[in-house]
């Protein structure tokens, strides 16, 4: 009795030592990391923008049809607030921005005979859109866009006689139409960052007579923009 107690304490501790020597040897089970989550652009979002603008146009009058350049390089900067929904790889939205502009040009002058030298000279001081927005989301975070929508422009207009001072000028706030499209990348958290064109093709500004016997000038404009830009998206609708 005593040898077959023998024999089974000595079978159990040979085969409880194996299985715990297999237990030792085998690795602890690792679960495998969550995958990402996938980048939303649905929300409202505000941000800020800078970049260049490149204005082309020109005043021409209605007596002696004369035409000045009134092209003009300048610096813009502002902001925008805006709202995305998505669904699926597409994104639907809405955006309103405003930027201040450098946008300021003086002509040469023209020699008119029995009126004198005129001058002619524009500025716009700001310019403001609100356009639909329609994207394509190309991978996770990358979203590749368009827009549309109408513009709005502060101009000023001024012809000077520089032979006796007479002066005529008009301002206001002209409108319009912009297109436009660029590239916004997620960058950290709810941080994105963007790379726009946009066009904006102006009605024309017509004013006078004034003091140049009965004569009418008329200035016309389009504005290319390129920005770039840093957008906060304020979570989900």
């Amino acid at each position: 009795m005593k040898k077959l107690l023998l024999v089974g304490t000595a079978l159990t501790v040979l085969f409880g030592g194996s299985a715990l020597a297999a237990d030792l040897r085998r690795p602890a089970y690792t679960p495998p990391p969550p995958p990402p989550p996938v980048f939303s652009w649905t929300g409202f979002y505000i941000g800020g923008n800078l970049g260049g603008a490149w204005a082309r146009g020109s005043v021409n009058d209605s007596l002696f049809g004369l035409s000045a350049s009134s092209d003009r390089s300048g610096f813009i900067g502002g902001g925008q607030v805006g709202v995305n929904y998505q669904f699926s790889n597409i994104v639907l939205g809405a955006e309103w921005d405003f930027d201040w502009t450098s946008l300021d040009a003086t002509g040469n002058g023209r020699f008119v005979p029995g009126v004198g030298t005129l001058q002619g000279s524009a500025n716009t001081r700001w310019i403001s859109t609100l356009a639909a927005r329609f994207g394509v989301v190309l991978n996770n975070g990358v979203l590749l866009y368009g827009k549309a929508g109408g513009a709005w422009v502060d101009n000023h207009a001024t012809i000077t006689n520089l032979n006796n001072g007479a002066s005529i000028s008009a301002s206001n706030t002209n409108s319009g139409w912009v297109v436009g499209g660029g590239v916004e990348w997620a960058i950290a958290g709810n941080w994105s960052a963007k790379l726009e064109y946009d066009f904006v093709k102006l009605d024309d500004l017509t004013f006078g007579p004034g003091p140049f016997l009965g004569n009418t000038f008329t200035a016309s404009r389009e504005i290319q923009m390129f920005k770039v830009g840093l957008n906060y998206r304020f979570g989900s609708l």
